[in-house]
């Protein structure tokens, strides 16, 4: 792996305004609240928290899918605010998307030699040979073998688990720098979970590949990643490497996951509920101080319901965001 980094996260904000009757605005949703991260070239790195704290906003936002409020998104060294309609092309071409839903994000009017050539058509490959070329390499790095037997099949003639290879194969196919997989193995049967997950982690390794892995699935981080991030109520609550995350996992977030998701014992149920409240903050209007305080077991009265913890570095590398650690 370089060293060089690709993509830098500056004090992102993606707010989405909401309106009352369509038109009268009553404040708005802070999705990603002040994010700020660097990835590096050939890096997995895992993004994980529950439902709604903001990780697939965050996502859309460094895919371009959506506008973010303020801050910045470096790429390679260039802020994408200055690209060019060109140099965004080029950014998006060099970026692979890998939805959660495999069916839903495969169009089922198109067999999977023209899914997987459209990419190439748009930008620009237009040789029948090259895109035959890339399409069988693709085909074979997800070991969808004999390629000819997939080429002529839909989707729905394809298993969950192949619709998904399929939707790895689009993404790369371009040879990105960045791959961001959205909860790629969430509506898969547990049989192939980890398979697809090897897969995705033999073809990060293989082509150098940096990769955001968004899931709520903390059980599958430490085969996948290096370094993980925390997300809740829009905000990074805790970040480091892998295995310093799981030996000392900081945050109390980020230990009522790992009780309640490191192993598959039905205890975990009863332990989870030692979290208060039980339910993630309002992005609309989320607590004051830190929005995780309402839940949690060690909330500081005055400190932690009033003011917005900073990242105390726990060790190198590893920071949370939390009064404890002042």
């Amino acid at each position: 792996m370089q060293n060089n980094v690709l993509l830098e996260v500056n004090n992102l904000k993606t707010y989405f305004e909401m309106k009352k009757w369509g038109f009268v605005s009553i404040g708005h949703v802070r999705a990603v609240d002040n994010v700020s991260f660097n990835l590096k070239q050939g890096e997995a790195l895992s993004v994980v928290g529950e439902s709604g704290c903001g990780k697939t906003t965050l996502a859309r936002t460094i895919l371009g899918l959506y506008r973010p409020t303020s801050g910045d998104i470096v790429y390679d060294g260039k802020s994408i605010n200055e690209f060019s309609k060109g140099e965004i092309k080029a950014y998006r071409a060099q970026l692979g998307y890998v939805q959660q839903d495999p069916y839903g994000a495969l169009p089922p009017f198109m067999d999977v030699r023209r899914i997987l050539a459209e990419p190439l058509i748009i930008n620009g490959v237009k040789s029948r040979q090259e895109q035959e070329k890339l399409i069988e390499r693709a085909l074979t790095d997800l070991k969808m073998t004999p390629v000819e037997d997939f080429l002529p099949k839909f989707p729905h003639m394809l298993s969950g688990g192949q619709q998904q290879r399929i939707v790895i194969a689009r993404a790369k196919i371009l040879g990105p720098k960045l791959i961001v997989s959205d909860e790629p193995v969430s509506m898969l049967d547990a049989s192939v979970r980890i398979e697809i997950l090897q897969l995705m982690r033999q073809l990060q390794e293989e082509y150098d590949l940096a990769v955001i892995y968004i899931t709520h699935d903390l059980s599958t981080v430490r085969y996948f990643s290096e370094r993980i991030l925390v997300m809740y109520g829009g905000k990074i609550v805790e970040q480091g490497p892998v295995q310093e995350f799981l030996d000392n996992p900081s945050h109390p977030y980020t230990q009522a996951l790992l009780e309640a998701t490191s192993d598959p014992d039905p205890k975990n149920a009863e332990t989870f509920k030692k979290v208060p409240g039980g339910e993630p903050p309002s992005l609309l209007n989320p607590p004051p101080g830190c929005r995780f305080h309402p839940r949690c077991s060690y909330m500081i009265e005055g400190l932690c319901n009033r003011e917005e913890p900073p990242d105390f570095i726990i060790k190198e590398n590893h920071s949370a965001a939390c009064w404890l650690y002042r």
